[in-house]
């Protein structure tokens, strides 16, 4: 009778702890990065062909606060949130680099020739070596770098006017506001 009552019991335990752990609160879309406070990988990355803006370098965050964005012209998510990153370049108090993931360099120059350049520079990885340094899950993603070169913010998923004004803004005025 035992044999035949615990796996039941098994199963009652897990979902009782799935039901738990899904009322607690926590935001499920958040991923964790373990990048967060440690300086951003070394990174260069030749500029996308045709482009005319330099590639991405490490040695570009140096002294200021830089959004880093992984994107690819095949992402349907990045065209989505492209519009918001168009408008974070109007503020010149931080840099924006694109880092262009596994993409062709003529699509990468129709995407932003269509859509705009919000880039200062972009790079592409056309092996995908960079974004697996950086801890990246998926395009697009968006990465705070603070003035001393380290990660401060990473946000998964493509940025929605929301997510903008509640969590990557407030995130770069910290950034900003850091000596």
């Amino acid at each position: 009778m035992l044999w035949a009552v615990l796996p039941l019991a098994i199963f009652l335990a897990l979902a009782a702890l799935f039901f738990v752990q899904l009322m607690s609160g926590r935001d499920i879309a958040a991923v964790p990065s373990a990048l967060i406070g440690a300086p951003a990988p070394e990174t260069s990355l030749p500029p996308v062909e045709g482009l005319g803006l330099p590639g991405l370098d490490s040695s570009a965050f140096a002294g200021k606060v830089t959004l880093v964005n992984v994107w690819g012209s095949w992402c349907g998510p990045c065209r989505e949130e492209h519009p918001i990153l168009m408008a974070l370049a109007e503020d010149k108090r931080f840099a924006i680099a694109g880092l262009n993931y596994k993409d062709q360099p003529e699509n990468a120059r129709r995407f932003l020739g269509d859509l705009g350049n919000p880039f200062s520079a972009v790079g592409a990885d056309s092996s995908g070596r960079a974004a697996i340094d950086w801890g990246v899950y998926g395009v697009p993603e968006t990465f705070v770098v603070g003035r001393d070169g380290k990660i401060l913010y990473k946000h998964v998923g493509p940025l929605t006017p929301q997510s903008a004004r509640a969590l990557l803004l407030p995130e770069i005025e910290k950034a900003l506001a850091a000596r």
